[in-house]
């Protein structure tokens, strides 16, 4: 081994610890942001009750939509990035 390769060995494994990272970030968001809009939760908003021109604008279902699709692009990003650091992703 060389210098050179003990160098960058350790900046490789901070590399693919922050991609992982990422990726389990988009994930998850990606998922809250689908699921939650479509729940209970979202009803029941702090926001949304302590000002009411907002709670018809959260309440409709155009906004839920555009936060959905907001969490699938987000899937779509995550799953992008996993597959990129899994070895059989790599080509």
């Amino acid at each position: 081994m060389s210098a050179q390769e003990a160098v960058s060995a350790p900046d490789t494994d901070i590399s693919t610890l922050n991609r992982l990272l990422f990726t389990a970030y988009f994930l998850e968001v990606g998922l809250i942001l689908l699921v939650v809009p479509w729940s209970p939760f979202w009803e029941r908003n702090y926001f949304a009750e302590s000002l009411p021109f907002l709670q018809t604008v959260i309440h409709s279902n155009f906004v839920r939509g555009a936060v959905s699709g907001i969490g699938i692009l987000n899937l779509a990003a995550g799953l992008v990035d996993l597959r990129a650091l899994l070895p059989w992703g790599r080509r």
